[in-house]
């Protein structure tokens, strides 16, 4: 079943990488106390993803941060250390957190995995965003096609607030 406003995220897993290599995160650890911007990109690097729709978040930020945004976090189903050389090649290290959900567990867990299988790329999630308050769903946003980021951009995503 799909995650939908009002409903609280799931208490599972991610990961980054930090300073003594991977960490592992719970949902709580990141989101918890916080108003937040989670979006979620089919994979790292991919054309849509790297070059429109976390370029985006990383614009505006600052106008993000206005409207009472705490953090701003990425998510895709990628290993820990795909998400951080993405983050390093992007500039966005540091600016906005990278999770990795490598096994999809959280994807699949609020209900939006994709099985990408067909174009060889195997489990992702579906592009989305969505603002949390201390972890609760206040806007949810999901693309109609892997290739879009237009609902769930941060442009639509400021708006929204």
């Amino acid at each position: 079943m799909t995650i939908e406003v009002g409903a609280r995220l799931p208490n599972t897993t991610f990961r980054r990488l930090g300073e003594n290599g991977p960490e592992t995160l719970m949902t709580e650890d990141v989101f918890a106390g916080k108003k937040a911007v989670l979006f979620a990109v089919p994979g790292a690097f991919t054309p849509t993803c790297h070059k429109n729709h976390l370029p985006g978040y990383l614009a505006y930020l600052e106008a993000l941060a206005y409207k009472g945004v705490e953090m701003v976090a990425v998510t895709a189903v990628n290993d820990v250390f795909v998400m951080d050389a993405w983050a390093q090649a992007t500039g966005a290290k540091g600016k906005i957190e990278f999770l990795s959900d490598g096994n999809g567990d959280f994807a699949k867990a609020i209900g939006l995995d994709l099985d990408a299988s067909g174009g060889g790329l195997g489990l992702r999630s579906k592009r989305y965003a969505m603002v949390l308050d201390d972890m609760v769903v206040t806007h949810l946003a999901v693309e109609d096609s892997p290739g879009k980021a237009d609902l769930s951009s941060a442009e639509k995503t400021l708006a929204a607030l």
